[in-house]
C-alpha cells in the first residue's frame, strides 16, 4: 500500500479531488454501516435546511468525504514547502502569535473538519508543536502517519498517560499542542455532553490541561477549496468560564464551527458511541 500512497501522492491536487469524489460514493455504496451512520448523524444534527437541503448536503459530504482520503498522499508525501504553499489563507494568526508570545502555551482544538492534517504541518512550520497520536491497526498506515505528520517541528504524544505527561510538559515549556476535541475517548476519560442535541462522550482531557496550565485556546479548521485549489485555514481564540463545565462549553464551540461548513465535517465518525465498561447516558445527561 505504501507504493500506492507514493503514486497518488504524484497526481494534482485537483486529480485526487475528482477521484476522491467518485471514492466517496464508492465507500458510501459498499459499506452500509457507513451509510447508515452518516445519514443518521447527519439527520438529527438539524444542520439541514428542510429534506431537500439535507439530500444536498449529504451528496455533497459523500463526495468531500472521498476527497478527504485521497488528498492524503498529497499532504502527507509532496515536499513540505510545496504543501505549506497550498495554504491560500490563514485567517487569525496574528492572534496566536500574540498569544504565543505571552509564553504560557496554545492549545489548538482541530475538529474532523475538512483537511485537519494541514493545521498541524502549518503550525509546526512556525513553532514546536505536540500533538496525541493513537497508533493503527495497520503497520503499513502507522509509517505513512509517522512520515506524514512528523515534519516541521512536530512532536507526537502516545494516547496515554506518558501522552499526557508530554502534552504537559510542552505548555509548561511555553509551547503549542493539538487535540482532536471530538475524538470519542476511552471509559473514563470523558463525560457525557450534549452534542448537536444528542449526549455524546466528551473528553476531560482538554478541561484538566487547560486547568492545569492556564494556557491560551485556539479553536482552528482547514476548509478544502473546490478543484485542488488549496486550503484556507481560520484560527479563532476561545475563552472558557472555568467555574463551570468545560466539556459542554466545548462542544457548544465545535456546533458553532461545524455548521459554518457542514459538507466537510465526518459526520460518519461513530460520535455518539458509548465506550466499552462505560455506563450510557441518562436522560438528564442528553
Amino acid at each position: 500500500m505504501t507504493w500506492l500512497f507514493e503514486l497518488l501522492a504524484r497526481l494534482p491536487l485537483a486529480w485526487l479531488y475528482r477521484l476522491g469524489g467518485l471514492a466517496g460514493w464508492l465507500i458510501y455504496g459498499l459499506s452500509a454501516r457507513y451509510a447508515s451512520r452518516l445519514r443518521e448523524n447527519l439527520r438529527l444534527a438539524g444542520v439541514a435546511d428542510g429534506e431537500a437541503g439535507y439530500e444536498k448536503l449529504l451528496h455533497a459530504n459523500i463526495r468531500e468525504a472521498g476527497r478527504g482520503v485521497m488528498e492524503l498522499p498529497w499532504v502527507w508525501l509532496r515536499p513540505y514547502e510545496e504543501v505549506l504553499g497550498s495554504v491560500r489563507h490563514c485567517e487569525g494568526w496574528s492572534h496566536v502569535e500574540t498569544a504565543h508570545a505571552q509564553g504560557k502555551g496554545v492549545i489548538f482544538l482541530t475538529p474532523h473538519l475538512g483537511c485537519f492534517e494541514m493545521l498541524s504541518l502549518y503550525i509546526a512550520a512556525r513553532y514546536p508543536l505536540t500533538t496525541m497520536y493513537r497508533t493503527p491497526r495497520q503497520p503499513f498506515l502507522d509509517a505513512l502517519m509517522q512520515r506524514g505528520r512528523c515534519r516541521g517541528q512536530v512532536k507526537l504524544a502516545a494516547a496515554d498517560m506518558s501522552g499526557v505527561r508530554l502534552l504537559l510538559k510542552a505548555l509548561k515549556q511555553g509551547e503549542c499542542i493539538g487535540i482532536l476535541p471530538d475524538q470519542a475517548p476511552g471509559n473514563g476519560e470523558g463525560v457525557w455532553a450534549p452534542f448537536f442535541g444528542r449526549p455524546a462522550y466528551t473528553m476531560t482531557l482538554f478541561g484538566r490541561l487547560l486547568a492545569a496550565r492556564k494556557a491560551s485556546v485556539f479553536l482552528c479548521h482547514s476548509v478544502r477549496l473546490p478543484q485542488g485549489q488549496g486550503y484556507d485555514l481560520h484560527f479563532e481564540p476561545l475563552t472558557f468560564d472555568m467555574t463551570q463545565s468545560v466539556e459542554p462549553q466545548l462542544n457548544v464551540a465545535l456546533e458553532r464551527l461545524i455548521r459554518t461548513c457542514p459538507e466537510q465535517y465526518l459526520w460518519s465518525y461513530n460520535r455518539y458511541k458509548v465506550p466499552r465498561g462505560a455506563n450510557p447516558p441518562t436522560e438528564s445527561e442528553g
